[in-house]
């Protein structure tokens, strides 16, 4: 197990704190489906920068070094409700190879950025994909352990 740096009760998790911390993810069956504990090191990522979860950052916002927390999300505050109309069907024979439901097939979009979504049927001629998010609906479970809470506006400082 990782050993708690500096552990400080003053210094809590607020927007634009640095945070060290392990997580697992699990669906509500209680699958796992990620987890950071296989790294060395912690995670570290910065509160508030867009890279994580809204519903995620808020049930970390005032924990502080050495708290460990699990957070239930329901799918408005994780990846979304599953959308209908997010399915889109396509021509089968446009694709180079006949796709293979379950894989996963990245598309370009008009902004010409990349989007993914999943072979959900094929017949010879309608393929049918969906771009929900693979878990859209699903209610997710955190479990975070924090190992080090860095100030907004402290990252990279060091102090002698």
């Amino acid at each position: 197990m990782t050993e708690i740096i500096q552990p400080n009760e003053e210094i809590r998790i607020s927007e634009g704190s640095q945070v060290e911390l392990h997580f697992s993810v699990a669906i509500e069956n209680g699958a796992e489906i990620d987890n950071s504990r296989s790294r060395e090191a912690p995670v570290s990522l910065v509160i508030g920068d867009g890279n994580l979860l809204p519903g995620f950052e808020k049930s970390l916002i005032g924990l502080r070094a050495g708290d460990r927390r699990t957070v239930s999300l329901p799918p408005e505050e994780a990846f979304g409700p599953w959308n209908p109309e997010n399915i889109q069907t396509f021509d089968t024979v446009k694709f180079e190879q006949r796709p293979i439901v379950g894989h996963m097939i990245e598309f370009e979009d008009k902004a010409k950025s990349s989007l993914f979504g999943v072979v959900k049927s094929v017949t010879d001629d309608v393929t049918e994909i969906d771009f929900n998010h693979p878990l859209a609906g699903r209610n997710i479970s955190f479990e975070v352990e924090i190992f080090k809470v860095t100030p907004a506006g402290q990252q990279g400082i060091q102090l002698k």
